[in-house]
This record gives C-alpha cells, structure tokens and sequence, in this order.
C-alpha cells in the first residue's frame, strides 16, 4: 500500500470556504466544570491537535464544536459544513457495508471517498457484501473514515480517529487527513496517539482545568467530616 509523504505542508486549494471559530468556551457536566477560556480560530488547512488525559474535556469539546452539545459560556461559529467521526458508527449495522455507504453517498451527493474509486484508499472495496455488523473494530474505523470522506465537508471533526487502525492504515488515515488539508479543508483532532501532520498545533486541554475553588474544599470536608460522623 502506497502512503503519502507526509514531510511536505499541505498547500490549500479549491474547496468551499472553511472557517471554525470559538470564544472562550465553558463546559460544565453536572457540578463540574471541565473546562473554560477555550478559544481558537481555524481556516483553510488548519490542522488543530486537542491534547490531554481520557475525562479531560476532549471529546465535549469536539461535540460542542459540532453544534451536539451547548456549551456552558462562550459561542462557536463556522463557515462550511462539518462532518464528525467518534465511537458512534453512523452506518446501518444489518446493511451490507457497500449498501451502507452508498445510502449515504446518495444523500451527500458522492464524493472524495468512493470506495469504488480507483485506489480504494481505506480498503473497502473487498469488504461491501459484508454486513456492517460482522467487520472488525478497525475495519469499522476505515469505514467511518470513508463516511466521512464522502460527505465532502471542509471541516472534519474526529475523536479518536485512530483508534482500532494499525500502524499502515493509521498512516493512510492521517494522508486521507492532509489530502483533505490541501484542498482547503480544516480538522479538530482528539487522539491519544502519535499524530505526524505538517504545522498541526496543539491545544492542551490541562491549560484549561479550573483550579479548584474554597467551595470545592469545603465540600470535600464536609464530605470528610460526614464519612467519619457514619
């Protein structure tokens, strides 16, 4: 399997205009508040890493930024439609995987993840008569990863999009991914592993967590205090 070079920065080109931008976002789950202050601004090509321990925020944040969650304080905007790969896979499971695809594909109006194509690039093409239910974890992700190709949005939003890929397909993802970059499109990126995109930044999740604040203390004691009262 041939794999793209990945040493060279994408060079945007013709794709509708994509812009995602956010102002001091909030996120609060219950009575914690995950995080808050998040803001950024992406345009064409962008590339934006979000980095930090599992519980941290990422995936809210992600969910936030595609418009499934409001957030706490703060506003999003966007220009461009969007696209989301998470855990959830948005593919019939008791469809033949080529059935499954081409549903979607007729309401997209096709695109850059054809798997019948010439290139196959996620190795789908051997696996359209069977049933979405029967493949495997990683098999599933190619899947997903060819979905979200074929809804030709120039923002993509991925949680995780690695997980379950081994080394050469994890690979053939992140070109999918700077193949999209250089036709102008941008990416928000949650991953617990290694990521090689030229110019990704980074946005550390832990910048920010809340420190705790006096009244947090004092429900702790409180807490102390009742536990040893029993």
């Amino acid at each position: 399997m041939a794999l793209r070079n990945l040493s060279t920065p994408p060079k945007p080109q013709a794709m509708t205009q994509a812009r995602l931008a956010a102002t001091d976002l909030a996120c609060r789950r219950g009575d914690r508040v995950l995080f808050r202050g998040v803001t950024l601004t992406l345009g064409p090509g962008a590339a934006l890493h979000l980095a930090g321990a599992n519980g941290i925020g990422k995936s809210s944040l992600i969910r936030i930024l595609a418009g499934l969650m409001r957030p706490w304080a703060g506003t999003v905007a966007r220009e461009g439609a969007l696209a989301l790969v998470d855990e959830r896979l948005a593919l019939d499971a008791h469809l033949p995987l080529g059935k499954a695809l081409d549903f979607w594909r007729a309401i997209d109006g096709g695109g850059e993840g054809d798997t019948t194509a010439a290139g196959d690039p996620f190795g789908l093409d051997s696996l359209r008569d069977v049933p979405v239910r029967y493949l495997s974890t990683g098999q599933k992700k190619r899947a997903a990863l060819a979905r979200l190709a074929m809804a030709g949005a120039p923002i993509w939003l991925l949680d995780e999009p690695l997980n379950g890929l081994d080394t050469a397909w994890a690979a053939q993802a992140q070109a999918a991914i700077e193949a999209h970059r250089a036709r102008g499109g941008l990416v928000v990126i949650a991953s617990h592993q290694p990521l090689a995109l030229a110019g990704m930044a980074t946005l550390a999740m832990a910048d920010h967590v809340p420190a705790p604040t006096d009244d947090d203390d004092d429900d702790d004691d409180e807490g102390d205090a009742g536990e040893d009262r029993a």
